[in-house]
């Protein structure tokens, strides 16, 4: 079984999904968000296909309620659109007032794309309690302490590396000269 502290250290990597780029609550208004791009990356789809990846999760997470659709396309010439449905209350025995607000996506960045998205529905951002930041700083003095294992074992085995191979060459000197 794997150490319960590793574990626990995966299991605090999935705080990200709170946090972040794309953690925003949207305005009760907001009924419905809809992706459309390729499902390659080449000629502008890269921003979107990385909002999608990494904002989307969490703009998700923060309002469960929101319906969002993606849909990826073969086509990688045709657009890169982010549609907002705005639904309002209707007049009594009228259809639902619906209005519709279009992001274009192609060509830009994850950040500009969300950015655009904030301005368009003038969601909130979640911003982190202070719990939050604490286990957000312990996590970074972590993976900091974590990277400095890593260096002094690759040294160790590298050293560990040289000695064998020093030896096999000493060993091979020595059987040749007793030949």
């Amino acid at each position: 079984m794997v150490n319960i502290a590793k574990r626990m250290r995966h299991l605090k990597t999935l705080f990200s999904i709170r946090l972040g780029p794309g953690a925003a609550i949207l305005p009760k208004d907001v009924k419905r968000i809809h992706l459309d791009f390729a499902t390659k990356f080449n000629d502008g789809h890269l921003g979107p296909r990385r909002f999608f990846q990494h904002c989307l999760p969490r703009l998700k997470y923060h309002n469960p309620g929101v319906s969002m659709t993606v849909n990826r396309t073969t086509n990688q010439s045709g657009p890169a659109t982010l549609t907002v449905f705005f639904g309002g209350a209707a007049p009594a025995g009228t259809s639902v007032n619906e209005r519709v607000q279009v992001v274009d996506m192609k060509h830009r960045q994850e950040a500009e794309i969300l950015q655009r998205l904030l301005e368009v529905t003038k969601a909130v951002p979640v911003r982190a309690t202070e719990e939050e930041e604490l286990e957000l700083r312990a996590m970074a003095d972590e993976s900091a302490r974590s990277e400095g294992d890593k260096e002094r074992n690759r040294l160790f085995l590298e050293e560990k590396r040289r000695q064998a191979a020093l030896l096999a060459q000493a060993k091979a000197s020595v059987s040749a000269s007793l030949s």
